[in-house]
């Protein structure tokens, strides 16, 4: 038999957000996992990918496989996915597992239903690549900042109140329409919030270049002068204007709920959620999609007329979007975050320094193991030799194979699994 667990070796995304050097988590996990590669101090290493997505397809670290990257060991073994994964997902590996590290903020933006991504995919092709949706689940590994869906009303008329700027780019009917909007009717709330929002994100460049230069002078003026500019939110803002100057995804802070993560805390973001992602490391989960509708905080391809058009616009407070991890009945060292989707799920697997041997155990799912801290040998039945697992180490399982690790280090492990439980 071909072995049916081993090591990948995974590719990097440079992408200009990332953390630069060493100062990245992602460079860290790649240094640690292969000591030969060199890190270079003023590239960014943004994103970790860990899957058979074509643009980043992992190389398998074993040389008795003839294949040279998962994704084709999968083709020519799809039975590696498990009876239903392989069934429900065409052979295919139905997730894309990352780490992110994040220095400056990711472009506002929202991912397409099926409906709608098979309709753009049809319609533009070369902007939306293929025809899947793309839910997705942060959770930290380093203290995490994100914005995610709509504030609660009153947060974003009080915004309206204390930021003339603002309500100069969406008007006074706009503006009163929401702040008339009661709590009773929900969808004349969202239908108000949709009026505001796409008056915003419609708004004549000129004048919102304008109106958000007088915002940020006026901002800087108080925070010279010692005043509380948080009515304002003016520390997100001048830290979002210093890095996308002149951008309208500056005045989004407004409308969406920012959302920090302690380690091992999640947000899930479905269809249609509006999300940026601010600063911070985490692992990623999503569905094998790249399809995602941009509207500022970029200099990428936006997409204002689609988003606005897709978004779900329900309120609901920023505590609502921290996504809980229930711990395994099974097993108390695991912790799932197992998402209303099914294209993934993610382990955290804690095992304390006490425990020197610990089975991973088998599923009826392919999963990947990433090692995040400690050390250990694994064997498997399906394994061709012993592997040594440490910090950066990045192994596939497939279906229904176990390892047993050996643990060697004094303050125990700390890993992540993505798989899909169907």
């Amino acid at each position: 038999f071909p072995p049916a667990v081993f090591p990948l070796s995974c590719v990097v995304q440079n992408y200009s957000w990332g953390k630069v050097g060493l100062e990245s988590e992602v460079a860290k996990l790649v240094a640690s996992g292969d000591p030969l590669v060199q890190i270079q101090p003023d590239q960014p290493y943004a994103e970790l990918w860990m899957g058979t997505h074509p643009r980043g397809d992992a190389l398998i670290r074993d040389n008795r496989i003839p294949q040279k990257t998962l994704g084709q060991w999968i083709s020519d073994n799809p039975a590696c996915l498990g009876a239903k994964v392989k069934d429900a997902f065409q052979g295919q590996l139905p997730f894309l597992f990352k780490v992110l590290s994040v220095n400056t903020a990711l472009s506002v933006q929202a991912h397409p239903n099926k409906e709608l991504a098979a309709k753009l995919h049809a319609q533009f092709p070369e902007h939306y690549p293929d025809a899947n949706h793309k839910p997705e689940m942060a959770i930290a590994l380093t203290p995490f900042e994100g914005m995610c869906g709509f504030r609660p009303v009153e947060e974003i008329v009080s915004f309206l109140q204390n930021v003339p700027e603002l309500r100069a780019l969406i008007g006074e009917v706009a503006a009163e329409q929401l702040e008339r909007s009661g709590s009773d009717d929900p969808r004349g709330v969202s239908a108000a919030l949709r009026v505001c929002f796409t008056r915003l994100m419609k708004s004549e460049k000129k004048f919102f270049v304008d109106q958000l230069n007088m915002l940020v002078r006026r901002i800087s003026q108080e925070a010279a002068e010692g005043k509380d500019t948080s009515g304002s939110n003016g520390d997100l803002l001048l830290r979002l204007h210093s890095q996308y100057p002149g951008d309208i995804g500056c005045f989004t802070i407004y409308f969406l709920n920012l959302v920090r993560l302690e380690p091992g805390e999640a947000m899930f973001l479905g269809a249609n959620e509006p999300h940026a992602y601010l600063h911070g490391d985490c692992v990623e989960i999503m569905a094998c999609s790249d399809n995602t509708v941009r509207a500022g905080l970029t200099p990428k391809f936006i997409d204002v007329l689609t988003l606005c058009e897709m978004l779900n616009y329900t309120p609901a407070p920023c505590s609502s979007k921290v996504f809980p991890a229930a711990q395994s009945q099974l097993d108390p060292n695991v912790y799932l975050y197992d998402p209303p989707v099914p294209d993934f799920t993610i382990m955290r697997i804690e095992i304390p320094a006490s425990i020197k041997l610990y089975l991973i155990s088998a599923m009826d799912s392919a999963s990947i193991l990433l090692v995040i801290q400690g050390t250990a040998v694994g064997t498997s039945t399906a394994a061709a030799s012993e592997m040594s697992l440490h910090r950066g180490s990045v192994l596939f399982i497939s279906a229904n194979e176990s390892i047993s690790l050996h643990l060697s280090s004094p303050d125990g492990m700390l890993l992540f699994r993505a798989c899909c439980l169907l």
